[in-house]
């Protein structure tokens, strides 16, 4: 069985995905959050990393779990209950973790808004959305019936869209920001697109919308953060020649 060493992933994802470039929310914590004995045989990857997926990983015989969400946005301490569990599983199983939130988001090739663009057919893309001192998302110039494009989205996301159809029926400027940019209509606006493709918002953005006279599709803060994860593991189980899993666990947000 091929086995490569866990420090020469981690330098190839730091160099690859450059974690330090990225002013990112404290809880991210981007990088190696868990450290194991220092050999990987076979990867995961996961939107999310908590209990469950920490569990599914060690029952798919992973060594190393790629994740966008890592193990830090909520309180970590103290080690009772369902942390301790955690902590348990992933000693007891010698089971790494490495995390990539906005480097994840934001890369050119492996990122999760420039691989939902292409899923949509979308070739040439421009920065988009800047925001804590990086463009996060892409935007394209195109000419595409509303419902069209929404239809788009539900088949690169597998799952139902919901629209604010507060723009033109024809969209012309399209921005992309996978996650939870639903608040940020206004600066979405203010960057020139016409619709705007994200996550997940909340119920007041319906108005904002109308006001803007902007398109807002929420395709779901789940579905649209899965491609950067799974393509991470991709590139690395090509590199590195090692298996692969992604572990499926739909937020349903």
């Amino acid at each position: 069985m091929t086995t490569a060493p866990l420090d020469r992933l981690v330098r190839h994802c730091d160099r690859l995905l450059q974690p330090e470039q990225f002013n990112d929310w404290p809880g991210a914590a981007n990088g190696l959050q868990v450290e194991n004995s220092g050999r990987v045989r076979r990867l995961a990857a996961a939107v999310d990393a908590t209990l469950t997926t920490v569990q599914m990983a060690v029952d798919a015989g992973a060594d190393l779990l790629l994740a966008h969400h890592g193990l830090f946005w909520n309180p970590t301490t103290p080690w009772t209950g369902p942390r301790y569990r955690l902590l348990r599983l992933l000693l007891d199983h010698d089971l790494a973790v490495y995390s990539a939130h906005l480097p994840l988001d934001a890369h050119p090739r492996l990122g999760n808004n420039a691989l939902l663009a292409a899923a949509l057919g979308f070739r040439r893309t421009e920065p988009f959305f800047l925001a804590r001192e990086a463009h996060l998302g892409v935007r394209v110039n195109t000419r595409l019936k509303r419902d069209t494009l929404r239809d788009r989205v539900a088949a690169a996301v597998n799952g139902p869209v919901t629209v604010l159809p507060a723009g033109p029926e024809v969209c012309r400027k399209v921005g992309i920001v996978s996650g939870g940019a639903g608040d940020e209509l206004r600066q979405a606006a203010a960057e020139g697109v016409d619709t705007f493709i994200t996550g997940e918002g909340p119920h007041w953005t319906f108005a904002l919308a109308e006001e803007l006279g902007l398109n807002v599709l929420y395709a779901g803060h789940y579905a649209t953060e899965t491609f950067g994860v799974k393509a991470l593991a991709q590139h690395l189980a090509g590199k590195f020649r090692l298996p692969w899993v992604f572990l499926d666990h739909p937020s349903g947000l």
